[in-house]
């Protein structure tokens, strides 16, 4: 059994992968920022016989990132899952900006995944795992434009990573980036390819089979190697 913490832990991709570590029988500690509006998450804890835990987690916020670490007690964490975050400004327009949306996005999939790392780095060890969701928008690849904060937040979110994966390999902690496809969430849309089941299934096994060797790639949620 496996103890593992998950950001936006109440939907979407966070929520499958909190489903199916639960079903696997590891211990969760699901981060989320309003325990009190993550309805489904509830229900999931209620039934999960005490394996799965809900703690209130700001990722955008420093105090809250601490408190949500405390609160979830002083277990070793073997996997920690960066999920949360957002769309930021859309549609993206090169006239006007909104910096407000702008500076949210950066403090989300940016600094957020760094600060809740801080929080619970003195829990892993090695062997442990931070697994970033990162984007295919964050690809030099990526032939389309738009998305300019989205993308540049996940693409400041590899590059950071890369460098944490190198400053974390004599303590051995393993450090990943995925694309977890075009999923049909809130943010991917109804229209989009594969579904969270697919892809939670596919960044589990990814996760699972991440070595020191590869710390620091990008990959696909089926195990490709992203092209960046």
């Amino acid at each position: 059994m496996a103890t593992v913490a998950i950001t936006g832990a109440g939907r979407g991709i966070g929520l499958e992968l909190t489903r199916q570590h639960v079903a696997a029988g590891d211990r969760v500690l699901a981060l989320v920022r309003n325990p009190g509006g993550a309805s489904a998450l509830a229900e999931l804890a209620a039934s999960s016989g005490g394996k799965l835990t809900v703690h209130a987690m700001d990722v955008a916020d420093d105090a809250s990132v601490k408190a949500g670490a405390a609160d979830s007690g002083s277990d070793a964490v073997d996997v920690l899952y960066n999920v949360a975050g957002v769309p930021g400004p859309i549609p993206a327009e090169l006239e006007t900006s909104d910096w407000a949306e702008w500076d949210e996005a950066f403090r989300i999939m940016v600094q957020g995944p760094l600060r809740v790392l801080q929080a619970f780095l003195p829990r892993m060890g090695a062997g442990s795992k931070v697994i970033n969701i990162s984007s295919q928008l964050a690809a030099s690849t990526w032939p389309y434009g738009g998305f300019y904060a989205y993308a540049g937040a996940k693409a400041a979110l590899n590059r950071m990573m890369r460098s944490v994966a190198i400053d974390l390999k004599e303590r051995g902690v393993i450090v990943g980036l995925v694309h977890p496809g075009w999923v049909q969430t809130d943010m991917g849309g109804e229209a989009a390819e594969i579904t969270p089941t697919e892809s939670a299934a596919g960044i589990r096994k990814v996760a699972a089979d991440w070595t020191l060797e590869t710390s620091g790639d990008f990959l696909k949620w089926n195990g490709e190697t992203h092209a960046w």
